[in-house]
């Protein structure tokens, strides 16, 4: 399997299994990973409700930077210092 910053596993009913109510599907970001959720009852009657968005920055310093927005706000950040193998969460308030 091919290694990658960000991984995303994906848990949902449009992957559904034979006789299953839900089923999974994951892929690999490298740099970023944004998603527009839309909300209504139809491709007609669609809304934007949300943004959001993971990144991937390799620091000056060897660190690797993880951000998770929403709408262009920071709601969590992650470093993994070079070299370790522990992150450090800072979460937004």
């Amino acid at each position: 399997m091919r290694q990658y910053p960000i991984w995303c596993n994906i848990n949902s009913c449009a992957y559904k299994s034979n006789g299953g109510s839900t089923g999974n599907k994951s892929y690999g970001i490298k740099e970023h990973g944004e998603c527009e959720i839309v909300i209504g009852t139809s491709s007609r009657n669609s809304h934007h409700f949300l943004n959001h968005k993971t990144t991937h920055r390799l620091l000056d310093n060897g660190d690797n930077s993880y951000r998770f927005y929403v709408d262009g706000v920071v709601i969590k950040e992650a470093i993994l210092k070079k070299g370790t193998n522990s992150i450090h969460c800072k979460e937004e308030e």
